[in-house]
């Protein structure tokens, strides 16, 4: 689980609903009507937005932003280097025993093209073109998540717009106007809170998640085409740590003896 999404969520309800405590009557924040105007609106837009098809992936697109699943990048190149070496040593043909044991998909599609001896200009143009559709794919998630914070404040407005017509229509009974009153501001409230709390953040971090997955992508990418060139395994090495952040490139061996995510062992 990625603990920084469940801490910001966990902290921003608790210290939210703690100012609202303390201001006393926090019985007066809750309106079903509101709750209905906001939530409601909300899905039924973004139902019309989108395809059955691509809401299905809505349950899937909340997984990925409160879970982390990160490969590390020195495991990766770790495994890289591990091939490159084999490669050199026995030949191509011996990482046909690696592609067996690859869980992940897009390396293993990789590395089973360079075993095929394809030319490597086609390889580079198959891996190039599914991590091109492979962002296509993440963007249509990015745009749900991002058109449910854009529909979320929308409706908290017509909530307040709904309450003030329901207030003022009844001028003549003093006692109904602080329920209009009350229904016109907490929808509001309803649609900035799950707009800025949930909607917009998650969607900023499912862009991580896919800049993240994407670097590692390009990094199998120039591995396998590496490999596929006999290039030696230390430049390899050398040439991968270069997509890498100085920092992260400084990381101890260790981390590169651990195994990698989403490869069987």
């Amino acid at each position: 689980m990625d603990l920084a999404t469940i801490i910001g969520v966990i902290t921003g309800i608790i210290l939210i609903s703690g100012a609202i405590f303390l201001g006393g009557q926090p019985i007066i924040f809750v309106s079903v009507q509101s709750f209905l105007i906001v939530f409601g609106g909300t899905l039924a837009g973004t139902m019309i937005a989108f395809s059955v098809d691509e809401l299905k992936k809505l349950p899937g697109l909340f997984k990925v932003a409160f879970q982390n699943e990160e490969v590390k990048s020195q495991r990766v190149i770790a495994m890289m280097v591990d091939f490159a070496e084999k490669a050199r040593r026995e030949g191509l043909l011996a990482l046909e025993q690696e592609v067996m044991q690859i869980d992940d998909q897009f390396l293993k599609s990789g590395v089973q093209l360079v075993v095929d001896g394809t030319d490597p200009d086609l390889v580079k143009n198959i891996l190039e073109t599914k991590l091109t559709f492979l962002e296509e794919r993440h963007s249509k998630g990015h745009k749900i998540m991002g058109t449910m914070g854009a529909l979320a404040p929308a409706f908290g407005m017509i909530g307040t717009l709904i309450g003030l017509i329901q207030m003022l229509s009844q001028l003549d009974d003093p006692d109904q106007l602080g329920s209009g009153m009350a229904v016109a501001l907490i929808t509001t409230l309803y649609g900035a809170l799950a707009a800025n709390l949930f909607f917009i953040p998650l969607e900023e971090k499912l862009k991580l998640r896919t800049e993240e997955e994407t670097l590692m992508k390009e990094v199998m990418i120039e591995g396998i085409l590496s490999i596929q060139a006999g290039e030696n395994p230390r430049i390899v090495e050398e040439k991968l740590k270069a997509f890498l952040p100085p920092l992260e490139d400084e990381i101890e061996a260790d981390t590169a003896s651990e195994p990698v995510a989403g490869t069987a062992q």
